[in-house]
């Protein structure tokens, strides 16, 4: 096994599924919304009055989140092995396509999925058989992430 599999942890992995579940269950279920972190994003950039409220919590909480398990731990997110310029560019990658494949993996993947949406699941195994292929090239040409 390599350096990554060494740094799973299956229980606090488990844990936020839960969590993630949770959250979109009751975002459904409270206000008949899916939990697309994209759509919330982009909603916040759009505004419309009555759903910024419930859009900002929702990130907030992310943010929030991420910020006080850094403050308890500052190690777990770790070094990012890769320049900056380079994360920006593929995050602008992801953002493309998340805008051509009409969601990102929490809506898709998380959501449509669970409601047996035909379209989510396919977006949901394009992008994953996409993530792993570029993956494995990745290693193949420049290396393993260290």
């Amino acid at each position: 096994m390599g350096h990554l599999a060494s740094n799973m942890a299956p229980l606090a992995a488990l844990a936020g599924g839960a969590v993630i579940g949770l959250a979109a269950t009751g975002l459904m279920l409270l206000l008949g919304q899916i939990a697309g972190i994209s759509g919330m994003i982009t909603g916040l950039l759009t505004p419309v009055a009555a759903e910024w409220p419930w859009r900002g919590s929702f990130i907030a909480g992310l943010l929030s989140g991420g910020l006080v398990w850094a403050l308890i731990d500052p190690s777990v997110f770790g070094h990012i092995p890769r320049p900056l310029p380079l994360v920006a560019v593929a995050g602008l990658i992801v953002g493309y396509g998340v805008s051509t494949g009409g969601g990102c993996t929490s809506g898709h993947g998380v959501c449509g999925i669970s409601r047996l949406s035909r379209r989510s699941i396919a977006a949901t195994c394009t992008f994953m058989a996409f993530g792993i292929a570029t993956a494995t090239l990745w290693r193949v040409l420049v290396g393993a992430v260290r």
